[in-house]
């Protein structure tokens, strides 16, 4: 058992100074058998302690319905087990470049900007969730022979609101379940961001990339005593589909990280190793500096130009920061976990995916989708229980009536549209109507796709679908049927290979099947994995043995190929399915290596 407090200056262990030098590992964004070799490398590198943030939409899917809770406590465990400390920081919101920042869409799609507040509603479901998840925080504190040193209180804030009466009733309730270790607030160094998002008595520390020293100062304009800590040092960055990937480069990093650690201050790398957002769960951001503007929606790899990649190897950050970390270590640093061996390598070259079997998006629907709702105007993913995915709307336009523009409003975020069974075009919130008019009468289909709930800003939590209405000419077209087909539906892959499939043709939207093979035992490095490519499709979803890589889109970048974890990859034949909404190449082929 030991003792862990905020000292005047300085944290203290037992009464002794100590500076945490700290990691940020998500556990979520990580194969849990991978876990050990990632934590293995933060160690390594020189670091003590590792820091993760909990995401509640993950674990609580739909109301009272929960998934793995206890995966923290077994992340901890590993963390203990590897030698490091562990930080906290349970949300609610987390922010995290991750799907409604780590929200419910079921919590937000009906109380909109009542979260993030004193709101009953909204704090009687924080409370609830966290009465489930705090006990094996509470468990493994160090007080109590763990690893957790420090606890957050929500998660930066100021960048958001002011609620004091908010963020006092939830430092108060942390209190309340057990919660003894230090709690903190991170926030930007700005004024208005530390009023809005300090509580008194609490620690506050701060996020930022470069420029240490002004920010102490402006830190400790607000807090005159207590020790300074970097609770993110934003070391690399995240990237968005559309945009050029954003590279920081090593020397300038390892330059920022010194000015920390001169500054006698604590720090948590933001991010030591990012790993993947699996499953869909990247977020996204909205453009312009007050984040009102386009969507800029997040890609699937989390690397983030972290020290430690995608692929778990050790980049030239990785060096620089163990040479920094060194002056500080108390002893000789680990050894730094043997590479692991290279796919390639393994393979000889890359395996093709071969696909031949097919299902149009409409039966795959009637397979997995949830029930139609048809109704006047259309209903949002929120209203349909979709989180991440799909939903197909079907309206007629009158007629006999001459060729008027077809469009929407409020479409969130991409819409795929059919009329009388032929592709007509894609439209979006920018280009919200179809090129050609149409005539009536028509059937009109919109496949309409999520790509990514805001994280970051005063939109957070803003619904998704068609929020508005489809239109031809000015009016209003009523009587929508709405049909979702979220992409927890996959998890069951007996119901997924029960879906009618035919022989696959290329160019088409649908749901293909494919495999290839891993020809040899033991060749499969579980530590690494191996990279997947679809050249020449369009934009989807890829599932390797029933397992979610994420969303791929190549033709957008800067992302070309999804991370496969070694541990889901085994010897022979290995399945592939391949959800695309747009249109797939022609040759019918991808390729893991």
């Amino acid at each position: 058992m030991a003792d862990f407090t905020v000292g005047g200056t300085d944290f203290l262990l037992d009464g002794r100074p100590v500076r945490l030098l700290s990691g940020a590992l998500h556990y979520f964004r990580v194969h849990e058998e991978q876990w050990g070799h990632r934590l293995s490398m933060l160690r390594a590198m020189g670091l003590n302690c590792v820091e993760t943030y909990v995401p509640w939409n993950l674990h609580e899917p739909a109301p009272g319905r929960f998934h793995d809770v206890e995966a923290l406590g077994r992340f901890l465990d590993a963390a203990q087990e590897a030698g490091l400390w562990a930080i906290v920081r349970p949300g609610p919101y987390i922010c995290a470049e991750w799907e409604n920042g780590g929200l419910p869409h079921w919590l937000t799609g009906p109380l909109g900007t009542r979260v993030r507040t004193r709101d009953g509603a909204y704090l009687g479901q924080v409370e609830r969730w966290f009465r489930r998840l705090l006990p094996q925080v509470v468990q493994r504190q160090i007080t109590r022979g763990g690893p957790v040193l420090m606890v957050q209180v929500e998660n930066e804030y100021g960048s958001y609101g002011s609620d004091q009466v908010y963020l006092g009733r939830l430092a108060g309730f942390l209190r309340e379940v057990g919660v003894t270790v230090p709690l903190f607030t991170s926030d930007g160094p700005e004024d208005h961001m530390l009023t809005g998002g300090s509580v008194p008595g609490v620690l506050a520390t701060a996020n930022f990339g470069s420029g240490a020293r002004a920010a102490f100062d402006v830190l400790r304009a607000h807090q005159p005593s207590g020790p300074l800590m970097c609770m993110e040092f934003w070391c690399g960055w995240f990237d968005h589909w559309g945009a050029e990937k954003v590279v920081r480069d090593a020397g300038d990093a390892t330059a920022a990280l010194r000015e920390i650690l001169e500054c006698g201050a604590s720090v948590n790398l933001y991010m030591a190793h990012g790993g993947t957002n699996f499953a869909g769960w990247a977020g996204a951001n909205r453009a312009g500096e007050l984040h009102g503007g386009e969507l800029q929606p997040t890609v699937t790899s989390y690397d983030y130009g972290a020290p430690v990649d995608e692929f778990g190897r050790p980049t030239e950050k990785f060096w620089r920061f163990r040479e920094v970390f060194e002056e500080y270590a108390e002893g000789p640093l680990p050894e730094v976990p043997e590479p692991v061996a290279v796919v390639e390598a393994v393979l000889e070259a890359p395996v093709r995916v071969d696909f031949t079997g097919w299902a149009p998006l409409g039966d795959v629907v009637e397979a997995l989708g949830g029930e139609e709702t048809e109704r006047g105007i259309p209903a949002t993913f929120e209203e349909l229980g979709v989180g991440r995915g799909l939903v197909r709307y079907r309206v007629d336009v009158p007629g006999p009536r001459q060729p008027y523009p077809l469009g929407v409003r409020g479409l969130r975020d991409r819409a795929v549209v059919y009329v009388d069974g032929v592709r007509a075009g894609v439209l979006t919130a920018e280009d919200a109507y179809l090129a050609e008019p149409v005539a009536g009468p028509a059937a009109v289909e919109l496949w309409v796709e999520s790509l990514g709930r805001v994280n970051y800003g005063p939109r957070v939590g803003e619904s998704k679908g068609l929020t508005g209405g489809v239109l031809h000419e000015r009016q209003y077209l009523h009587g929508v049927r709405s049909r979702g087909l979220g992409l927890e539906a996959f998890d069951d892959a007996a119901a997924v290979r029960k879906v009618p499939v035919r022989a696959a043709v290329g160019g088409a939207a649908g749901l293909y099947v494919g495999e290839f093979a891993v020809p040899a035992a033991g060749a499969v490095p579980t530590a690494r994995g191996a990279g997947l490519e679809l050249p020449g499709w369009t934009r989807g979803f890829v599932w390797v043995n029933g397992f979610c890589l994420g969303r791929y889109w190549p033709g957008a970048g800067p992302q070309e190929a999804l991370y496969v974890p070694g541990p889901i990859l085994r010897e022979g034949a290995n399945e592939v399915w391949v959800l695309e909404v747009e249109g797939s190449a022609e040759d019918l082929a991808g390729r893991v290596g």
